[in-house]
């Protein structure tokens, strides 16, 4: 009898940016200890550095001391570099030589404009590959001590948009809307009222949980825990304008310790 074939594992070898390539990287949250180690050697080999907005400065720190570091920040609703400036300056830099890591917030396949890029750069004949980071969701959701999903709670959780670039998003909301629902929702903090307005429309119960993580893993990091009835509101009254991520269907864990937050009090849990 033959022996069963053995598959050998996949090289370990970091991807590095070659000259003339492009690394699409995850830059995590923001907490410099949640990069990739892959991502990590990604910043000290690059020569351009094409980064958003949201990623920190913790992270910038890392690339290597002569690289050349370019934002090209979007805000919902605010300043934005346009899609196509972005698309032409990565193809710029890769066509001049340059080993290029376009730095992302989060993971780069999430509300990350990644295909869009990609296709430009296939466009121009230019190489490609990608180094998926931590998402917002994951380290946020840990942070209030809590699981994306629960046996007998919800067996699916949703990654969702508040707005895109038409403007507020529709969703299922008759699904959303049922108990034991739960979703992650990007880019919500400005579309809070309209989700309320849609759940609510669709039979959502009022005292449903929602936890806004703004700044996530970042020592500035504020958990609002609040209601989907008083979300609006309380948005308004406690959020100081950063990054957030807002978790419908889940509270904070009572008991959870969060060791960063200097905003987060007994209170909210309320």
């Amino acid at each position: 009898m033959a022996s069963p074939a053995i598959t050998q594992p996949a090289s370990t070898t970091p991807t590095l940016p070659a000259s003339g390539q492009v690394v699409f990287v995850g830059a995590g949250p923001g907490d410099a200890e949640l990069l990739t180690l892959k991502a990590l050697r990604v910043l000290q080999t690059a020569n351009v550095v094409i980064h958003d907005r949201l990623v920190s400065a913790d992270v910038l720190a890392l690339a290597k001391s002569d690289a050349q570091l370019i934002n090209v920040g979007k805000q919902g609703f605010g300043p934005s570099t346009a899609q196509s400036d972005i698309h032409a300056l990565i193809v710029k830099h890769a066509r001049a030589g340059a080993r290029v890591a376009r730095l992302k917030g989060g993971d780069v396949t999430l509300f990350a404009r990644l295909d869009e890029e990609i296709e430009a750069l296939e466009a121009a004949n230019l190489p490609w590959t990608i180094v998926p980071g931590i998402t917002a969701a994951s380290s946020a959701v840990a942070n209030i001590g809590q699981s994306l999903t629960k046996r007998g709670r919800n067996g699916a959780v949703r990654l969702m948009t508040g707005h895109d670039t038409k403007g507020f998003a529709d969703h299922d909301w008759q699904t959303l809307a049922r108990p034991g629902e739960v979703a992650a929702i990007y880019m919500g903090v400005k579309a809070a009222r309209f989700i309320q307005g849609r759940l609510l429309m669709h039979g959502a119960d009022g005292e449903t949980p929602v936890t806004i993580v703004e700044n996530a893993s970042r020592a500035d990091e504020r958990i609002i825990a609040t209601t989907l009835a008083a979300l609006p509101t309380d948005l308004a009254e406690r959020c100081s304008g950063g990054p957030a991520l807002t978790f419908l269907g889940l509270a904070p864990r009572a008991a959870t310790r969060i060791q960063k937050s200097t905003e987060f009090h007994a209170q909210e849990l309320a």
